[in-house]
């Protein structure tokens, strides 16, 4: 475990430093000027050359990189030009509203997931079950997002449109509304963050739910069919305990691989959801940035974004030597 653990975290770096290379290169080619947007489009051609100047703009990219790569050292991911504020400030202000919607959506499309695989392995026609998922995975999350938001905001108005609480300010100890509800014991706090999360986590959750209910469900099939599944039907077990005891497990390889790169794709949904959903985390901040021409913000969401995936790899694979020990790490 120690020297997969060493190993992972290795090419965490080499990933990160390969990736921050692409994306740094990649504001030479963008026509976007950080210097303008930071002075404003009416000031002097004589101001921008001196905010230039001071931003290092007007040095080759190789030393602009090392640069950068030097305060990355030291923890200091640049200031935003929008916001004004060091970019490790904002991403710890934006990152609990994300990660709390991130996990929200895991988790829902993963319970559902689980509810497809099951109706699929233990009923016998799942011809409708099939069309409605093979439905709802050709939906782009851009549109799934408005239909949601049309149908249970607009008109049935069971759930908010946007934001994360009713209350307008409200600072926690931990920055997750639900769990600092209930640490201040104010559960009307946390029914609230829960309310008003339940849409864009929603939406986060159908890729997932699709994707990994259709992989779980034809692991299932093949398992389903091995000779001990028929020996525990032949002793009388019932379908849900057959299911949960003998077919899960052996089954979880696949799904949990195609859990991981759903969590990978997420990241792409999450600026598009948090953007409808006018929700303060990462995602849109990241928005807001490209519209301002921010790009130390983009460049330090993606290293953000980048590390956490590699994470949530390294996470998945040690699911999959705990769930099947024929596959080591």
């Amino acid at each position: 475990m120690l020297t997969y653990l060493l190993k992972r975290l290795g090419g965490l770096v080499v990933v990160l430093l390969v990736m921050s290379f692409i994306v740094f290169c990649l504001q030479a080619i963008i026509p976007a000027d950080p210097a303008r947007a930071l002075a404003g489009p009416s000031a002097p051609i004589e101001t921008v050359e001196r905010l230039r100047t001071e931003l290092g703009l007007d040095q080759p990219i190789l030393v602009q990189y090392g640069q950068f790569m030097s305060r990355l050292l030291r923890g200091d991911l640049g200031t935003s030009i929008r916001t004004r504020q060091p970019i490790a400030a904002d991403v710890l202000r934006f990152g609990p509203a994300s990660l709390e919607l991130i996990i929200a959506a895991m988790l829902i499309g993963t319970a559902l997931a689980f509810v497809l695989a099951f109706a699929q392995a233990t009923m016998r026609r799942t011809g409708a079950i099939r069309l409605g998922m093979l439905a709802a995975g050709s939906v782009p999350i851009f549109l799934t997002a408005i239909l949601l938001a049309y149908f249970l905001w607009f008109q049935l108005d069971l759930f908010p449109g946007s934001g994360r609480l009713d209350i307008r300010r409200f600072t926690g100890p931990t920055g997750f509304f639900v769990l600092d509800g209930l640490l201040l014991g104010k559960p009307e706090i946390s029914l609230n963050a829960l309310w008003h999360l339940a849409l864009p986590a929603l939406t986060l959750s159908v890729p997932i739910a699709i994707s990994v209910g259709r992989s779980l469900s034809s692991a299932l099939v093949d398992v389903m069919r091995q000779p001990y599944i028929r020996t525990a039907r032949g002793k009388g077990l019932g379908g849900g305990r057959i299911f949960f005891r003998h077919g899960l497990r052996n089954a979880a390889s696949a799904p949990l691989a195609m859990l991981g790169l759903q969590v990978g794709l997420m990241f792409g949904n999450l600026l598009i959801v948090e953007r409808i959903f006018a929700w303060p985390g990462l995602g849109l901040y990241a928005v807001q940035s490209f519209a301002s021409s921010d790009l130390p913000v983009v460049l330090g969401v993606a290293m953000v974004f980048g590390a956490f995936y590699i994470l949530i790899t390294m996470l998945v694979e040690i699911l999959q030597s705990v769930a099947d020990p024929r596959i080591g790490l």
